[in-house]
């Protein structure tokens, strides 16, 4: 029979072995998002048969999947988990509404600069719903992202890009809602966050059958919704089981990094001098607070192994 110490650190291992592979899921998420926008950009068509294109050939995509996975096996993961998942699914429907907007109303570099401020948000909703402690380093980095967003937004005044990053902004508030809430409710809202997909679908119909039908490369926007879209959101949905909102909304932030990097070499369009400069404090920002996660998550294991050794 085992020890109440060796019961303890047991489900430290599990623990341990559960946060590691959050880490690789939302890993592996957050890299395939990157090619997001680079693909949406490619297909050339207006926002709402963008819009319609990605989100029909996403939820068409997910209900085939969950099917075949519930016809195999019984543990298949719900569409939708009660209320709770409803209300992640209208977060995630909301999402892809002002993000599809806010591409073709501001530059690639200020959208995911400007999404990257889900961390802040993340962490602020995590303090307030979640009482998940706010470190101080914690806490610096959120004011100097603070600080690095205002410098875009700053210098997106008189160039028309307002409407465009208020949209982003408003896309990375939802993303960080729905973190939580799959945070706090401990559920499986992979599909769920694809199911979400019917709201801006019904708004992107009845929009398209006003102005009509408006893409000349559709096979890029279909790709992305019914590949890319499927397993980047199935991985980040699920990331909240097992890892905290913040270390989740972090992960998004790869497309901070490789998406601006993707438009320039495709469409060589080149951030403006404000972009870059809040777009680097933001990086550096998170670079330096996920190198100190890091080294503060070896020490604590570090003091456990010495305090219950196997």
């Amino acid at each position: 029979m085992s020890s109440p110490t060796q019961k303890g650190y047991s489900e430290h291992q599990m623990g341990h072995t559960d946060h590691q592979k959050g880490l690789l899921i939302t890993a592996i998420g957050g890299l395939i998002l990157t090619v997001d926008i680079p693909l949406i950009r490619l297909a050339d068509g207006g926002a709402w048969t963008i819009l319609l294109l990605r989100t029909g050939s996403t939820l068409l995509a997910a209900l085939i999947i969950w099917a075949i996975w519930r016809s195999l096996s019984r543990n298949a993961p719900q569409l939708v988990p009660g209320w709770t998942g409803l209300v992640v699914a209208l977060c995630y429907g909301l999402t892809s509404v002002t993000f599809v907007t806010a591409v073709y109303h501001t530059s690639t570099a200020n959208l995911v600069f400007i999404l990257a401020f889900s961390t802040v948000f993340t962490a602020l909703l995590s303090w307030l719903f979640l009482k998940e402690r706010l470190r101080l380093g914690t806490v610096v980095a959120m004011l100097v992202m603070i600080l690095g967003v205002l410098i875009i937004v700053g210098g997106s005044i008189g160039t028309g890009h307002l409407f465009g990053d208020f949209m982003a902004l408003c896309s990375a508030f939802f993303i960080a809602l729905a973190i939580t809430i799959s945070r706090a409710s401990g559920k499986d809202m992979g599909f769920t966050s694809l199911v979400g997909c019917v709201l801006p679908l019904a708004v992107a119909v009845f929009m398209v059958s006003g102005e009509g039908f408006q893409v000349n490369a559709p096979w890029w926007v279909i790709f992305d919704g019914a590949v890319i879209m499927p397993i980047s959101f199935f991985c980040l949905a699920n990331g909240p089981k097992y890892i905290s909102g913040p270390e989740v909304a972090m992960f998004y932030l790869l497309e901070t990094v490789l998406a601006p990097v993707w438009v320039w070499m495709i469409f060589a369009e080149t951030p403006t001098r404000d972009s870059l400069i809040g777009g680097a404090i933001l990086i550096v920002a998170l670079v330096a607070h996920s190198a100190w996660q890091l080294h503060e998550g070896r020490k604590r294991r570090a003091t456990l192994a010495v305090s219950h050794p196997a």
